[in-house]
């Protein structure tokens, strides 16, 4: 049974409890976050075995050079079946893992930095993106992070950096090719500042120019295949680059090439403005859509003594009072609420299929958000008549579809404890049968929100 305490800590700040988990943390919910703030704990090695993203890039934009058709979808086919395997993989890491919270963690910077497969270029690569961009840095400084999600050539094709030239470099002058803002924009207003940040447009705009040359080693086709030096990877070119000074938000920065752009990322991650951004979104993710005003002060003055020491961040997150106050504040994602689900019952889906369209009714297939912003993290978004439907006619279908061994009225004890209303325990256990008393339990209010 689960006291309140112990349930904030397994599903507001983790994944949903596992059977019998609530008895092993006891009281220690606090403490038992703060053990899980480590980098061992945000590595997946069931991922470990998936091909890295410069080899499937590489592929990629080879398969645009072969002429014959069948070798062609053949090579597409792989690739695909490929990323769906790792998919898959991610989440029965996310339902075994006994570090949800890191996990959780990973999950919620790759939404920060999304890449999305609705753009095919990168499709393929998304999953790869996540395990190497965001996963080695959770536990670091964010500027560590905020560089590697810039620099993976998911990001560099995802937002069109890749092709984007400076007006006056080799290559602008010859071709008259053009700058592409979209990376630069989106740095400054979903990675950083935020929109109320403080910059303009001159500033995206300097920024561009600086980021011009940040792209892969796919880029020259024939020509690079026949040298030999064709690959997937980050690759800087100077005849793209823009020369000259850059000044942004009033600092000047010398034409230094690529490394203009790494000063510029490091002066981003300290700026007032980014503190108050990402003191924000941890904020609203793990307490509340609307974030007590005190919380995310705290967590301002934590980033800013520490340079955006992510760890910091996270142990004074679990610390402070705010983040345990009694009740059910945030709706689970669709995704979250899989995740839950699956941990309860100790199952695994028997189809990844299955799990996939299920996602897909409810409009949550990782990584495929709509836009860079990435999923919403707000109930406004998750909560609407049909959605909701939705989901009860989902948890009904996985209830009729999975082993059941306890009584219903046992799993909504492990599940939600203490928190459980009367009515709510009244119905899963008068349901008639275990499948129609885990489907009441998926859809009660306890469950769906943490």
């Amino acid at each position: 049974m689960q006291d309140e305490t112990t349930f904030i800590a397994l599903n507001r700040f983790g994944l949903g409890a596992q059977f019998g988990e609530g008895a092993v943390i006891g009281r220690e919910g606090c403490a038992w976050l703060e053990a899980q703030i480590t980098p061992a704990a945000a590595k997946a090695p069931m991922l470990d075995k998936f091909l890295p993203s410069d080899e499937i890039m590489k592929a990629v934009f080879k398969t645009r050079f072969i002429k014959d058709q069948d070798e062609k979808k053949s090579l597409r086919k792989t690739y695909r079946q490929n990323l769906r395997r790792e998919l898959a993989a991610r989440l029965q890491y996310g339902i075994e893992t006994n570090t949800p919270f890191a996990e959780r963690l990973v999950y919620f910077w790759s939404n920060h930095f999304t890449i999305s497969g609705q753009r095919p270029l990168v499709g393929l690569a998304t999953a790869a993106y996540e395990r190497e961009a965001i996963r080695p840095h959770v536990f670091g400084r964010f500027e560590d992070l905020l560089l590697s999600a810039t620099r993976h050539v998911g990001m560099l094709i995802y937002l069109d950096n890749a092709i984007s030239v400076g007006p006056n470099s080799r290559a602008g002058k010859r071709r008259g090719r053009s700058l592409n803002e979209n990376l630069a924009r989106e740095i400054l207003e979903l990675h950083t500042l935020g929109v109320r940040g403080g910059y303009n447009q001159q500033d995206v705009t300097e920024f561009a120019k600086a980021l011009t040359g940040w792209s892969h080693g796919a880029l020259g086709g024939k020509r690079k295949i026949e040298s030999g030096s064709y690959h997937g990877g980050f690759e800087f070119y100077p005849n793209l680059h823009e020369p000259g000074a850059k000044t942004i938000l009033g600092k000047r920065y010398g034409e230094e090439g690529e490394q203009e752009v790494v000063r510029i990322l490091k002066d981003l991650a300290r700026h007032p403005s980014t503190a108050r951004f990402i003191a924000t979104k941890l904020c609203r993710h793990f307490i509340a859509d609307n974030p007590p005003a005190r919380a995310v002060d705290k967590l301002v003055k934590v980033y800013m003594k520490t340079d955006g020491d992510l760890p910091s961040l996270y142990r004074a997150l679990v610390s402070m009072e705010e983040a345990w106050q009694p009740g059910f504040p945030k709706m689970k994602t669709p995704y979250e609420l899989l995740l839950s689900i699956y941990r309860l019952t100790g199952t695994y889906p028997r189809k990844d299929k299955q799990v996939t369209k299920g996602l897909v009714t409810l409009g949550h297939v990782p990584f495929n958000a709509d836009s860079p912003q990435g999923w919403a993290d707000t109930e406004k978004h998750w909560l609407t008549p049909e959605a909701l439907m939705r989901r009860i006619e989902w948890g009904q279908s996985l209830s009729r579809n999975m082993k059941i061994e306890h009584n219903p009225a046992r799993y909504f004890k492990e599940a939600v404890g203490d928190q459980a209303s009367d009515e709510a325990m009244k119905m899963v256990a008068g349901a008639e049968t275990a499948s129609d008393g885990m489907a009441l339990l998926f859809a009660s209010a306890e469950f769906q929100r943490r």
